[in-house]
């Protein structure tokens, strides 16, 4: 496996452990087809994704582990981090962090969903 494969998988993981949606199905909500995620998300999806990451790369540092198998371990627990912030803000405010608004222009829009 290549390492750019290994950092997608790990990636996705981490994704899907915080927002408990795959990259995919963000994407798919989103109405993406090629664009990239990052560029779409809301302040607040972006942010829980730092802080998903961040917290796996401490927890992957602490742990010392190498390879993707044990980076498995860390990327679960730095995300469930995330989410367990992101219930709780949801919680509090009573409305969603994951949310289906995109910077695409509005032509585009049309076209993705005919």
């Amino acid at each position: 496996m290549k390492k750019g494969e290994e950092f997608a998988i790990l990636t996705n993981i981490i994704h899907e452990e915080w927002s408990e949606l795959s990259v995919k199905n963000h994407k798919n909500l989103k109405g993406l087809k090629t664009q990239n995620l990052r560029d779409h998300m809301s302040e607040e999806e972006l942010i829980f994704t730092a802080l998903a990451e961040l917290s796996t790369r401490r927890i992957a540092e602490t742990d010392k582990t190498e390879g993707l198998e044990e980076n498995k371990i860390p990327a679960k627990k730095g995300g469930e981090i995330a989410k367990n912030a992101r219930l709780a803000l949801e919680e509090k405010t009573g409305k969603s962090v994951i949310t289906g608004e995109n910077y695409l222009p509005k032509k585009k829009i049309a076209k993705i969903l005919q």
